[in-house]
């Protein structure tokens, strides 16, 4: 089931131009796939408990081996979000399990059927979703190296950009996340021919042509807010603030709420002076009235 053959309500929530959507009801999932592209609208406005239970749903309801592993990659989306890493890379190895022993050897076909392309992008879900784990945990260069193992899997077996354009946007994520978190270490290559150019510049830039050609309006408006990051850690301030005020506003309108409280965090370290802490906090809130309970600085800092 690649997500761009799916056309329903529940897919445009979860991965189109509708997401918020998701935060006014959804209808009911008629089975497995339907329950994860529910629970996967769910997390994206920050309903986490609700995406959470449904994904409950979806495992019972399926024995297929790719689909049960994106649920596992989607709670542990959900808990990283939280800025629960160490619980995340436990559900990520999880997603890894039902699909990486029969990913070795595999041979692409000439044409593959959907269940290989959704067996292809579950592969690509659990090595991003560990990347991003191990970053979290202060090991960027394991990170980089799972990033390889899947940029190398997609050339194989997702090759069209086109169609494989959401495990290619989460490579783009992580990969400048792990530049920002090392920079100068050359961990992350630069995706174009300019060598010179900045690591996390550029996979924020890529992850940004790619999404804005892509159905998902949540995947535009989080590259855009990595590209806003990028641009601050580059010394481009200017920029970093007007797309993350732009970001601020899509988030708003659309009801994305884990985003706005990203953007927030972002938004009160290049501009001090404006409403970005306390966007933050408010979002905070409400996420946990939702089951959403952010990871506190004391925890952290192994502090009790």
């Amino acid at each position: 089931m690649p997500v761009l053959e799916v056309n329903s309500e529940l897919a445009d929530a979860a991965f189109g131009s509708a997401p918020e959507r998701a935060a006014v009801g959804l209808p009911t999932a008629a089975g497995a796939r339907e329950s994860w592209l529910r629970a996967v609208a769910l997390g994206g406005v920050g309903h986490y408990a609700a995406a959470r239970a449904e994904l409950a749903r979806a495992r019972r309801a399926t024995a297929d081996p790719a689909l049960l592993s994106l649920t596992h990659g989607t709670e542990g989306s959900l808990l990283r979000q939280l800025g629960w890493h160490t619980h995340a890379a436990v559900v990520d190895g999880r997603a890894a399990a039902l699909v990486l022993p029969a990913a070795v050897g595999r041979t692409p076909a000439p044409a593959a059927t959907p269940a290989e392309i959704l067996h292809a992008e579950a592969v690509c879900d659990a090595l991003t979703g560990l990347a991003a784990d191990a970053l979290g945990t202060l090991r960027p260069a394991l990170a980089a190296r799972l990033l390889n193992r899947c940029r190398k899997y997609l050339d194989i077996h997702l090759p069209d950009a086109g169609s494989a354009w959401r495990p290619r946007v989460r490579l783009h994520w992580v990969s400048a996340e792990t530049a920002l978190s090392a920079p100068g270490s050359g961990l992350i290559s630069v995706p174009s021919a300019d060598r010179s150019a900045d690591p996390a510049l550029a996979h924020a830039e890529a992850a940004v042509v790619l999404a804005e050609n892509s159905p998902s309006l949540r995947h535009r408006v989080k590259s855009r807010l990595l590209l806003a990051a990028a641009s601050a850690a580059s010394g481009d301030l200017d920029r970093s603030r007007a797309l993350a005020t732009e970001v601020d506003r899509d988030c708003r309108d659309h009801e994305l709420l884990p985003l706005r409280w990203a953007c927030g965090m972002l938004r009160s370290g290049v501009e001090p002076t404006g409403d970005g802490a306390e966007v933050a906090a408010a979002c905070a809130r409400l996420l946990a009235t939702r089951g959403g309970r952010l990871r506190s600085a004391s925890e952290v800092l192994g502090r009790p």
